[in-house]
Protein backbone atom coordinates (compact mmCIF):
# COMPACT_ATOMS: atom_id res chain seq x y z
CA UNK A 1 0.00 0.00 0.00
CA UNK A 2 1.05 3.30 -1.19
CA UNK A 3 2.54 5.71 1.71
CA UNK A 4 1.39 9.31 2.72
CA UNK A 5 4.08 11.41 0.91
CA UNK A 6 4.16 15.11 1.51
CA UNK A 7 4.76 18.00 -0.99
CA UNK A 8 4.19 21.37 -1.75
CA UNK A 9 2.28 23.54 -4.08
CA UNK A 10 1.29 26.68 -5.12
CA UNK A 11 -2.37 27.99 -4.93
CA UNK A 12 -3.97 31.31 -5.08
CA UNK A 13 -0.71 33.66 -4.10
CA UNK A 14 0.52 31.20 -1.60
CA UNK A 15 2.26 28.37 -0.84
CA UNK A 16 0.51 24.91 0.71
CA UNK A 17 1.65 22.14 2.27
CA UNK A 18 -0.36 18.69 1.66
CA UNK A 19 -0.02 15.56 2.80
CA UNK A 20 -1.29 12.59 0.22
CA UNK A 21 -2.09 9.11 -0.50
CA UNK A 22 -3.13 6.57 -2.93
CA UNK A 23 -4.70 7.20 -6.50
CA UNK A 24 -7.95 7.42 -8.19
CA UNK A 25 -10.69 9.75 -8.05
CA UNK A 26 -9.69 12.97 -5.99
CA UNK A 27 -11.09 13.29 -2.09
CA UNK A 28 -9.83 16.39 -0.42
CA UNK A 29 -9.86 16.46 3.23
CA UNK A 30 -9.89 20.52 5.06
CA UNK A 31 -9.03 20.38 8.55
CA UNK A 32 -10.78 22.83 11.27
CA UNK A 33 -9.48 24.94 14.54
CA UNK A 34 -6.63 24.00 16.36
CA UNK A 35 -5.71 20.95 14.08
CA UNK A 36 -3.79 20.10 10.45
CA UNK A 37 -3.43 17.50 8.17
CA UNK A 38 -2.46 15.43 10.88
CA UNK A 39 -6.37 15.33 11.89
CA UNK A 40 -7.41 12.82 9.38
CA UNK A 41 -4.35 10.44 9.64
CA UNK A 42 -6.33 7.94 9.83
CA UNK A 43 -8.85 8.81 6.88
CA UNK A 44 -5.92 9.20 4.61
CA UNK A 45 -4.98 5.48 4.78
CA UNK A 46 -8.46 3.61 4.83
CA UNK A 47 -9.31 6.16 1.54
CA UNK A 48 -6.77 5.27 -0.79
CA UNK A 49 -7.01 1.80 0.01
CA UNK A 50 -10.48 2.10 -1.19
CA UNK A 51 -9.47 2.92 -4.50
CA UNK A 52 -9.22 6.99 -3.73
CA UNK A 53 -6.09 9.95 -4.47
CA UNK A 54 -6.48 11.61 -0.88
CA UNK A 55 -5.01 15.29 -0.21
CA UNK A 56 -5.25 16.64 3.42
CA UNK A 57 -3.64 20.32 3.28
CA UNK A 58 -2.71 22.05 6.26
CA UNK A 59 -5.03 25.08 5.61
CA UNK A 60 -4.06 28.69 5.23
CA UNK A 61 -1.80 30.09 8.63
CA UNK A 62 -1.35 26.30 10.07
CA UNK A 63 1.02 23.91 9.66
CA UNK A 64 3.65 23.97 6.92
CA UNK A 65 1.06 26.51 4.52
CA UNK A 66 2.21 29.74 4.79
CA UNK A 67 0.53 32.25 6.74
CA UNK A 68 -0.09 35.72 5.51
CA UNK A 69 -0.40 38.88 7.87
CA UNK A 70 -3.12 40.87 7.11
CA UNK A 71 -6.07 39.51 9.37
CA UNK A 72 -8.59 40.46 6.21
CA UNK A 73 -6.32 37.47 3.72
CA UNK A 74 -8.01 34.91 6.22
CA UNK A 75 -12.02 35.92 5.04
CA UNK A 76 -13.61 32.99 3.04
CA UNK A 77 -13.39 33.72 -0.46
CA UNK A 78 -9.44 33.35 0.09
CA UNK A 79 -9.90 30.52 2.04
CA UNK A 80 -12.54 28.59 -0.54
CA UNK A 81 -9.86 29.87 -3.35
CA UNK A 82 -6.89 28.13 -1.57
CA UNK A 83 -8.78 24.70 -1.94
CA UNK A 84 -10.19 25.74 -5.65
CA UNK A 85 -6.63 26.28 -6.61
CA UNK A 86 -5.01 23.15 -5.03
CA UNK A 87 -7.39 21.14 -7.05
CA UNK A 88 -6.17 23.05 -10.30
CA UNK A 89 -2.39 22.64 -9.12
CA UNK A 90 -3.11 18.34 -8.79
CA UNK A 91 -4.56 18.84 -12.67
CA UNK A 92 -7.88 17.51 -11.50
CA UNK A 93 -11.32 19.28 -12.73
CA UNK A 94 -13.32 16.83 -9.81
CA UNK A 95 -13.27 16.62 -6.52
CA UNK A 96 -15.18 15.27 -3.50
CA UNK A 97 -14.51 17.45 -0.69
CA UNK A 98 -14.85 16.83 3.15
CA UNK A 99 -15.07 19.12 6.21
CA UNK A 100 -14.46 19.06 9.67
CA UNK A 101 -14.90 22.11 11.90
CA UNK A 102 -13.94 25.25 10.15
CA UNK A 103 -13.21 22.85 7.34
CA UNK A 104 -16.86 22.16 7.16
CA UNK A 105 -17.10 25.83 6.56
CA UNK A 106 -14.95 25.68 3.72
CA UNK A 107 -15.77 22.89 2.13
CA UNK A 108 -19.73 23.81 1.76
CA UNK A 109 -18.44 27.41 -0.02
CA UNK A 110 -16.14 25.24 -2.26
CA UNK A 111 -19.31 23.36 -3.02
CA UNK A 112 -21.82 26.49 -3.19
CA UNK A 113 -19.49 28.39 -5.66
CA UNK A 114 -17.77 26.04 -7.51
CA UNK A 115 -20.54 23.00 -7.85
CA UNK A 116 -18.70 22.03 -11.52
CA UNK A 117 -15.09 21.19 -9.50
CA UNK A 118 -16.55 19.76 -6.29
CA UNK A 119 -19.14 16.95 -6.95
CA UNK A 120 -20.26 16.02 -3.48
CA UNK A 121 -19.76 16.80 0.19
CA UNK A 122 -19.06 15.84 3.49
CA UNK A 123 -19.56 17.68 6.44
CA UNK A 124 -18.19 16.35 10.11
CA UNK A 125 -19.51 18.30 12.56
CA UNK A 126 -21.08 21.59 11.53
CA UNK A 127 -23.77 21.76 9.61
CA UNK A 128 -25.23 23.12 6.97
CA UNK A 129 -27.58 26.52 7.85
CA UNK A 130 -27.36 28.83 4.79
CA UNK A 131 -27.67 32.34 5.33
CA UNK A 132 -30.72 34.74 5.35
CA UNK A 133 -31.27 38.49 3.44
CA UNK A 134 -31.98 39.41 6.92
CA UNK A 135 -29.27 38.53 8.73
CA UNK A 136 -26.83 41.15 10.76
CA UNK A 137 -23.16 41.27 11.35
CA UNK A 138 -22.24 37.75 13.14
CA UNK A 139 -20.30 39.51 15.63
CA UNK A 140 -23.61 41.69 16.49
CA UNK A 141 -25.41 38.72 16.69
CA UNK A 142 -23.24 37.19 18.93
CA UNK A 143 -23.05 39.94 21.14
CA UNK A 144 -26.65 40.44 21.57
CA UNK A 145 -27.06 36.57 21.91
CA UNK A 146 -24.32 36.70 24.92
CA UNK A 147 -25.74 39.41 26.88
CA UNK A 148 -23.41 41.81 28.70
CA UNK A 149 -22.68 39.37 31.72
CA UNK A 150 -20.77 36.35 29.68
CA UNK A 151 -18.79 35.99 26.95
CA UNK A 152 -18.73 33.94 23.57
CA UNK A 153 -15.48 32.06 22.58
CA UNK A 154 -16.00 33.43 18.96
CA UNK A 155 -16.14 36.99 20.36
CA UNK A 156 -13.10 36.60 22.82
CA UNK A 157 -10.93 35.25 19.93
CA UNK A 158 -11.55 38.78 17.62
CA UNK A 159 -9.15 40.72 19.66
CA UNK A 160 -5.51 40.27 18.03
CA UNK A 161 -3.65 39.06 20.14
CA UNK A 162 -5.34 37.83 23.58
CA UNK A 163 -6.19 34.33 22.70
CA UNK A 164 -2.82 33.86 21.06
CA UNK A 165 -0.86 35.27 24.83
CA UNK A 166 -2.81 32.67 26.66
CA UNK A 167 -3.15 29.84 24.42
CA UNK A 168 0.89 30.23 23.84
CA UNK A 169 2.04 30.52 26.96
CA UNK A 170 2.01 26.40 27.01
CA UNK A 171 0.98 24.75 24.18
CA UNK A 172 0.97 21.42 24.97
CA UNK A 173 -1.28 21.94 27.90
CA UNK A 174 -3.85 24.33 25.12
CA UNK A 175 -3.82 21.12 22.39
CA UNK A 176 -4.49 18.80 25.51
CA UNK A 177 -6.92 20.91 27.01
CA UNK A 178 -8.88 21.30 23.61
CA UNK A 179 -8.66 18.07 22.29
CA UNK A 180 -9.90 16.68 25.85
CA UNK A 181 -12.55 18.75 26.45
CA UNK A 182 -13.83 18.99 23.53
CA UNK A 183 -13.87 15.12 22.97
CA UNK A 184 -17.22 13.09 24.18
CA UNK A 185 -14.51 11.08 26.60
CA UNK A 186 -14.69 13.68 29.00
CA UNK A 187 -17.53 13.97 31.69
CA UNK A 188 -20.26 16.67 31.62
CA UNK A 189 -18.46 18.50 34.14
CA UNK A 190 -15.04 18.44 32.23
CA UNK A 191 -16.34 19.40 28.53
CA UNK A 192 -15.49 22.64 26.97
CA UNK A 193 -17.99 25.60 27.67
CA UNK A 194 -18.63 27.83 24.71
CA UNK A 195 -19.87 30.74 27.16
CA UNK A 196 -18.08 31.65 29.88
CA UNK A 197 -17.77 34.13 32.40
CA UNK A 198 -16.52 37.53 32.30
CA UNK A 199 -13.49 36.73 34.76
CA UNK A 200 -12.72 34.05 32.75
CA UNK A 201 -10.13 33.32 30.11
CA UNK A 202 -10.79 30.81 27.23
CA UNK A 203 -8.60 27.59 29.00
CA UNK A 204 -10.82 27.88 31.79
CA UNK A 205 -13.64 26.72 29.82
CA UNK A 206 -12.03 22.97 29.57
CA UNK A 207 -10.26 20.87 31.50
CA UNK A 208 -6.20 19.00 31.51
CA UNK A 209 -6.69 15.35 31.47
CA UNK A 210 -5.63 12.95 33.89
CA UNK A 211 -4.94 10.45 31.19
CA UNK A 212 -5.60 10.59 27.76
CA UNK A 213 -8.39 9.08 26.34
CA UNK A 214 -7.81 5.96 24.18
CA UNK A 215 -8.02 7.48 20.82
CA UNK A 216 -5.74 10.32 21.39
CA UNK A 217 -1.88 9.01 22.17
CA UNK A 218 1.18 10.81 23.13
CA UNK A 219 2.51 10.95 20.03
CA UNK A 220 -0.45 12.59 18.56
CA UNK A 221 -0.14 15.33 21.24
CA UNK A 222 3.65 16.01 20.36
CA UNK A 223 2.94 16.49 16.87
CA UNK A 224 0.22 19.21 17.44
CA UNK A 225 2.31 20.36 20.21
CA UNK A 226 5.38 20.87 17.70
CA UNK A 227 3.44 22.42 14.75
CA UNK A 228 1.50 24.95 17.09
CA UNK A 229 4.68 26.03 18.97
CA UNK A 230 6.40 26.70 15.61
CA UNK A 231 3.43 28.48 14.05
CA UNK A 232 1.69 30.17 17.00
CA UNK A 233 -2.13 30.51 17.18
CA UNK A 234 -2.81 33.84 15.11
CA UNK A 235 -3.43 32.37 11.90
CA UNK A 236 -6.26 30.38 12.84
CA UNK A 237 -7.52 32.72 15.24
CA UNK A 238 -7.82 35.12 11.97
CA UNK A 239 -10.47 32.90 10.80
CA UNK A 240 -12.23 34.06 13.29
CA UNK A 241 -11.22 37.20 12.61
CA UNK A 242 -13.19 37.59 9.42
CA UNK A 243 -16.65 36.54 10.53
CA UNK A 244 -18.23 40.02 9.76
CA UNK A 245 -16.36 40.34 6.27
CA UNK A 246 -16.68 36.72 4.97
CA UNK A 247 -20.57 37.73 6.01
CA UNK A 248 -20.42 40.91 4.01
CA UNK A 249 -18.70 39.45 1.17
CA UNK A 250 -21.45 36.70 0.42
CA UNK A 251 -24.63 38.27 0.70
CA UNK A 252 -25.19 36.62 -2.80
CA UNK A 253 -25.34 33.54 -1.02
CA UNK A 254 -28.85 34.04 1.07
CA UNK A 255 -31.12 31.25 0.70
CA UNK A 256 -28.46 29.04 -1.16
CA UNK A 257 -28.98 25.39 -0.86
CA UNK A 258 -26.12 22.91 -0.83
CA UNK A 259 -27.47 20.50 -4.51
CA UNK A 260 -24.39 17.67 -4.11
CA UNK A 261 -24.83 14.46 -2.55
CA UNK A 262 -23.59 15.03 0.82
CA UNK A 263 -23.33 13.15 4.14
CA UNK A 264 -23.22 14.81 7.40
CA UNK A 265 -21.54 13.11 10.53
CA UNK A 266 -21.41 14.57 13.87
CA UNK A 267 -20.82 13.13 17.97
CA UNK A 268 -24.12 13.14 19.83
CA UNK A 269 -21.99 14.83 22.60
CA UNK A 270 -20.34 17.62 20.28
CA UNK A 271 -21.07 20.94 21.49
CA UNK A 272 -21.13 22.25 18.04
CA UNK A 273 -24.24 20.18 17.37
CA UNK A 274 -26.02 21.49 20.92
CA UNK A 275 -25.60 25.29 19.65
CA UNK A 276 -26.49 23.91 16.17
CA UNK A 277 -29.57 22.04 16.88
CA UNK A 278 -31.77 23.69 14.58
CA UNK A 279 -29.31 23.60 11.65
CA UNK A 280 -29.29 19.78 11.83
CA UNK A 281 -32.86 19.57 12.47
CA UNK A 282 -33.38 21.60 9.28
CA UNK A 283 -30.64 20.14 6.68
CA UNK A 284 -33.19 17.43 5.14
CA UNK A 285 -34.66 21.08 3.50
CA UNK A 286 -31.26 23.04 3.01
CA UNK A 287 -29.14 20.09 1.55
CA UNK A 288 -32.00 18.15 -0.74
CA UNK A 289 -29.64 15.48 -1.80
CA UNK A 290 -28.58 14.48 1.51
CA UNK A 291 -27.62 10.89 1.27
CA UNK A 292 -27.39 10.41 5.74
CA UNK A 293 -26.90 11.81 8.86
CA UNK A 294 -25.41 10.00 11.59
CA UNK A 295 -24.62 11.60 15.39
CA UNK A 296 -22.66 8.57 16.79
CA UNK A 297 -23.44 8.14 20.71
CA UNK A 298 -20.66 8.79 22.98
CA UNK A 299 -18.24 10.92 20.45
CA UNK A 300 -17.55 14.34 20.97
CA UNK A 301 -16.59 17.50 18.22
CA UNK A 302 -12.88 15.55 16.84
CA UNK A 303 -15.19 12.97 15.13
CA UNK A 304 -13.01 11.73 12.56
CA UNK A 305 -9.77 11.16 15.23
CA UNK A 306 -12.54 9.87 17.70
CA UNK A 307 -14.34 7.63 15.94
CA UNK A 308 -11.92 6.51 13.06
CA UNK A 309 -13.62 2.83 11.98
CA UNK A 310 -17.28 4.37 12.19
CA UNK A 311 -15.94 7.30 10.09
CA UNK A 312 -14.34 5.88 7.27
CA UNK A 313 -16.61 3.61 7.12
CA UNK A 314 -19.44 6.18 6.09
CA UNK A 315 -17.02 7.96 4.17
CA UNK A 316 -16.18 4.94 1.96
CA UNK A 317 -19.81 4.23 1.75
CA UNK A 318 -20.88 7.78 0.44
CA UNK A 319 -17.75 8.04 -1.93
CA UNK A 320 -19.34 4.62 -3.52
CA UNK A 321 -22.65 5.78 -4.09
CA UNK A 322 -21.63 9.26 -5.71
CA UNK A 323 -20.82 8.60 -9.28
CA UNK A 324 -19.00 11.10 -11.16
CA UNK A 325 -21.43 13.36 -13.06
CA UNK A 326 -21.23 16.30 -14.59
CA UNK A 327 -22.73 19.55 -12.54
CA UNK A 328 -25.02 20.44 -14.80
CA UNK A 329 -26.99 17.27 -13.34
CA UNK A 330 -27.21 18.36 -9.73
Amino acid sequence: MALVTHRFINTNGIKMHIAQQGSGPLVVLCHGFPESWYSWRHQLAALSEAGYHVVAPDQRGYGQTDRPEPIEAYNILELTADIVGLVDALNQERAVIVGHDWGAVVARYCALLRPDIFRAIVLLSVPYKPRVWTSIRPTEALKRMVGENQQFYQLYFQEPGLAEAQLEADVRKTISILLYSGSGDAPPQHRWRPLFSKSEQFLDTGTLPERLPAWLTKQDIDFFTGEFERTGFRGGLNWYRNLDRSWALTAFLSGAKLRQPALFVAGEEDGVIAMNRDAVDGMGETVPNLKKKVLLPGAGHWIQQERPTEVNQLLIEFLASTPRRKYTDY
